[in-house]
């Protein structure tokens, strides 16, 4: 047999029953469940911080490049927790952007994602804001027992049926 025709056979037989135990192995693992009847342990739950900053850029913290801003803190959080690196935002206007954040769902989708002439999507006292009917991450958040809060700037409607204490959060100061 040709050196270069032996190589490539032992390359697949080494893919092959890799791939074929791998399955078998998640075949039984799926079917015979936990061995010796042990039960499953309730995983700690981690606490979750999320900011949200309008016009802020990518390396405008210290844990992401900057060195003109001074961002100990929030180093810290990066450090010591999770750094998202690669992520979208579905729009670069306020309130869809949020409205997208607070659901998951595309802001036209949530009917915030039209803008007045001059630029505005919500104006102060605007009748508009994210339906109460909308799931939110607070809510999702909530009902696997976090305690959440919003702080800052809310920009999903100023009624009282739109705001954050409407929409799942425990606290809101903004």
């Amino acid at each position: 047999m040709q050196p270069l025709r032996r190589r490539r056979l032992s390359h697949f037989r080494t893919i092959f029953f890799s791939a074929l135990f791998s399955v078998v192995g998640l075949a039984v693992t799926a079917f015979v469940g936990p061995i010796g009847g042990t039960e499953a342990v309730e995983l700690e739950r981690p606490n979750i911080v999320f900011l949200l900053c309008d016009n802020l850029g990518y390396g405008d913290v210290g844990c992401y490049g900057s060195t003109l801003h001074r961002t100990p803190h929030i180093d810290q959080m990066a450090r010591e927790g999770m750094r998202l690196t690669n992520f979208y935002s579905a729009s670069g206007v306020c309130t869809p952007s949020r409205a997208s954040l607070m659901t998951g769902c595309y802001p036209r989708r949530v009917g915030l994602d039209r803008t007045d002439p001059d630029g505005h999507v919500l104006r102060p006292l605007s009748p508009n804001g994210l339906h109460p009917d909308e799931i939110t991450i607070a809510e999702a958040l909530k009902s696997r027992g976090y305690a959440t809060a919003c702080i800052g700037k809310w920009h999903l409607g100023d009624h009282p049926e739109f705001l954050p204490t409407r929409q799942g959060f425990d606290y809101y100061f903004g």
